[in-house]
């Protein structure tokens, strides 16, 4: 897993691209506490936001510009 920030936020998270296709993301509490997204939709529903949408594009611009190695990077 290699660190990412998110470009929105600021939130850093760590992140994992198995392929194109698959990502795991690892939350610590201070990522979850400064992602503006996950915050606005926990306050809405009550339960935890299981992604972001500007979180995983961030992701997707390191793994396009080499910063987070795609384990498996045949396109699917």
């Amino acid at each position: 897993m290699a660190p990412v920030e998110c470009r929105q936020c600021g939130a850093r998270v760590l992140a994992r691209k198995s392929s194109w296709a698959q990502t795991s993301i690892q939350w610590d509490a201070e990522s979850s506490a400064a992602c503006v997204e996950r915050h606005a939709a926990d306050a809405l529903s009550g339960e935890a936001m299981r992604h972001c949408s500007q979180l995983r594009e961030s992701i997707r611009a390191a793994a396009e510009s080499g910063e987070l190695r795609v384990l498996d990077s045949a396109v699917s």
